[in-house]
């Protein structure tokens, strides 16, 4: 009786194990290049951000990428959405980075400002020098060099043999977008 029990509840598992991983699979699957084949470039580029949004789930990374897109294109209403939900949590810094980055793209210096206080709000220590070297780089672009500057004092004396921080002063300088 103990060996037929234990060979069902075996039988049980293995088949709610098969079970899960062919719906996490499911779940998983975009609809890769059929999302853009014979269609218009509008109707193109809404069925990836249709499918980008469903596959980034809950992921903050990724849905203030896909809020990028929408804020950057002109859909500000649905990018902004996004961000809400996405900030709306327990935001990360980095979550916050990426939203003052989507901000600063679209020229929104203070919305952009008010994103980049609460990354260096949530770090006052400045454990994070490339974020502090990056949101320096843009203070620098905007025409308010002080802060710019400051924000890279405290990342030099953080890690000054890190060549980003170099890179970001040479961006900022020069008007080159950063990557």
């Amino acid at each position: 009786m103990r060996t037929g029990l234990a060979l069902a509840l075996a039988a049980g598992c293995l088949i709610l194990g098969v079970a899960a991983g062919v719906t996490a699979r499911q779940k998983a699957t975009g609809p890769g290049i059929e999302v853009m084949r014979g269609k218009t470039p509008k109707e193109a580029a809404q069925a990836a951000l249709d499918a980008a949004q469903k596959l980034a789930g809950t992921g903050s990374w990724e849905l203030l990428g896909v809020a990028r897109v929408y804020y950057l294109s002109g859909d500000k209403a649905r990018g902004q959405a996004l961000i809400d939900q996405v900030v709306s949590g327990k935001a990360e810094a980095s979550d916050w980075q990426r939203v003052g980055q989507i901000y600063a793209e679209a020229k929104e210096n203070q919305k952009a400002e008010e994103a980049f206080q609460k990354v260096l709000a949530a770090d006052p220590k400045g454990s994070d020098d490339s974020g502090r070297a990056e949101i320096g780089a843009w203070y620098i672009t905007i025409g308010q060099r002080d802060k710019g500057e400051e924000l890279f004092a405290q990342a030099f004396a953080k890690n000054p043999d890190e060549a980003w921080h170099y890179v970001r002063v040479a961006e900022a300088f020069l008007g080159v977008t950063p990557r």
